[in-house]
C-alpha cells in the first residue's frame, strides 16, 4: 500500500507545482491620481473583464492578488479614457496616473516605451487627419479641389506610420511586446495597402507564427477568435444585403428635422419610384457621391422620382447643416443613433454611402447605385 501511495504523493506534488506555477503574484501600486474615491480596475485583456479592483485614497491606490503568467492586463480609472497596459510577470508595478508613466520589470518597461513612441507617431499622423477634415467642411466645389489636392500628403503619412507600427512590432517579435499591438495590425496595413484587407490579415498572420509565445497567448487567440466571428458577420450581412433585392421594404419610423416622427412607408410604395439613401453628414464618401444624388432628383423629380435621406448622424445640427449646404431638399429621417440608428439593423447597412432603389409598388429592385450606375439605372426606368 505504501509503495503504492508514494509515486501517487509524488506525482501529484509535481502535478500541484506545475499547475500553481502558471499563476504569479501582482502587486499594482498607484500615485497621484487626481480623483479621490475613483474606482480603479484591473482589466484581464483577454478576457476583456475585470478581476480586481480597488479605490484611490489619497491620491494612491493598491491592488495584490495573483494572475496567470504572462496574462496581458490593463489599468482602467474611472473619469480618466486612457488606459495603461502591462504584462504579469511577478514583478512589481507602479502608475504614476499624472504623467500616465508606468513602470516595473524590463517587459514592462519596453512596453511602456513602445506605447509612448506609438502615441508620439499617430499624433503626428493625427494632424494629417485634422488638416483633410477641416477642408472637408469648406464648400462643395472648393472642398473637392483642396481634399483632392492634400490627398497624396495624407496617404504619406499613412504610409508613414503604418511603416513605423508593423516596424516597431517586428522589433520586438521575439517578446510579448507585440501581443498589445496586434489589435490594431490588421486595420493599419489594410488601410496603408489601399484598404486591402487580406493584407491586414497576412501580416498578423506571420508575427502570430514569428514566436509562439505571442501565437499561444490567450490575448492573440481571443482576438483571432473575434476576427472569424467578425467575419462570419459581415459575410452574413452581405448576404443579407444581396438577398434583399427583390424583396418588399421594410417599415421604419424615423423623426424628421423638425422632430416629427414618419414611417417610410408614408413615401414608399405610394406609386412613385424611391431612393432610400444611407448617408451622414461626417461621411467623406457620401459628400463626393452627392452631386450625383442631387443630379438625378432634378432630372426626375418631376417623372415620378423621390428620394428619401435615412442619416446615419449623431449631432442633429451638423444633419441639419449639411442639408442646407450639400442642397438635398427631399425628405430627410435620422433617429440620431449614430451606426445604432434603426436603419442599419432593418436593413444590414454596414458602410456608407449606400441606398436602395425601390419600384412604385414597394419591391426593392437594386441596391448600392452609384455616379453612372445610378444615372444609367434610371434613365432606363423613365426612357
Amino acid at each position: 500500500m505504501k509503495q503504492t501511495l508514494i509515486p501517487l504523493l509524488a506525482f501529484a506534488i509535481i502535478c500541484f507545482s506545475s499547475c500553481a506555477s502558471k499563476d504569479v503574484k501582482y502587486v499594482i501600486n498607484g500615485t497621484n491620481a487626481p480623483k479621490e474615491g475613483a474606482r480603479v480596475y484591473l482589466i484581464d485583456q483577454a478576457r476583456r473583464a475585470p478581476i480586481d479592483s480597488a479605490f484611490v485614497s489619497g491620491g494612491t491606490f493598491t491592488m495584490k492578488g495573483k494572475a496567470e503568467k504572462d496574462a496581458f492586463m490593463s489599468i482602467r480609472i474611472d473619469g480618466i479614457t486612457e488606459q495603461f497596459p502591462f504584462f504579469i510577470d511577478g514583478q512589481p508595478v507602479h502608475l504614476d496616473v499624472s504623467v500616465g508613466e508606468l513602470t516595473g520589470s524590463s517587459l514592462n518597461n519596453k512596453l511602456s516605451d513602445c506605447e509612448k513612441l506609438n502615441k508620439a507617431a499617430y499624433a503626428e499622423y493625427e494632424r494629417v487627419i485634422r488638416v483633410l477634415e477641416e477642408l472637408d467642411t469648406l464648400p462643395q466645389e472648393e472642398g473637392e479641389a483642396k481634399v483632392a489636392e492634400y490627398m497624396p500628403t495624407y496617404f504619406a503619412a499613412l504610409r508613414k506610420y503604418a511603416d513605423f507600427y508593423v516596424g516597431m512590432i517586428e522589433e520586438n517579435k521575439n517578446s510579448l511586446i507585440p501581443i498589445a499591438f496586434i489589435e490594431h495590425l490588421p486595420s493599419v496595413v489594410s488601410a496603408a495597402d489601399n484598404w486591402n484587407k487580406a493584407a491586414g490579415e497576412q501580416k498578423l498572420d506571420e508575427i502570430l507564427a514569428a514566436n509562439p509565445r505571442v501565437g499561444g497567448h490567450p490575448y492573440a487567440l481571443d482576438l483571432k477568435q473575434r476576427m472569424a466571428a467578425s467575419d462570419a458577420q459581415r459575410k452574413q450581412n452581405a448576404e443579407r444585403q444581396r438577398s434583399i433585392v427583390g424583396e418588399k421594404f421594410r417599415d421604419l419610423v424615423e423623426p424628421d428635422p423638425d422632430g416629427k416622427s414618419h414611417k417610410l412607408s408614408e413615401y414608399v410604395g405610394q406609386g412613385e419610384w424611391v431612393l432610400v439613401d444611407f448617408w451622414a453628414s461626417w461621411c467623406g464618401p457620401c459628400r463626393a457621391e452627392m452631386p450625383n444624388v442631387v443630379a438625378a432628383y432634378e432630372k426626375y423629380h418631376g417623372k415620378g422620382f423621390e428620394i428619401v435621406g435615412l442619416s446615419f448622424d449623431k449631432d442633429k445640427d451638423e444633419w441639419v447643416n449639411a442639408i442646407k449646404e450639400w442642397g438635398m431638399p427631399w425628405i430627410q429621417l435620422s433617429d440620431l443613433k449614430y451606426w445604432e440608428t434603426v436603419a442599419a439593423g432593418v436593413y444590414s447597412v454596414t458602410g456608407i454611402p449606400d441606398n436602395l432603389l425601390i419600384d412604385p409598388e414597394g419591391t426593392i429592385i437594386a441596391r448600392g447605385l452609384r455616379g453612372e450606375e445610378l444615372e444609367a439605372k434610371l434613365s432606363e426606368i423613365f426612357q
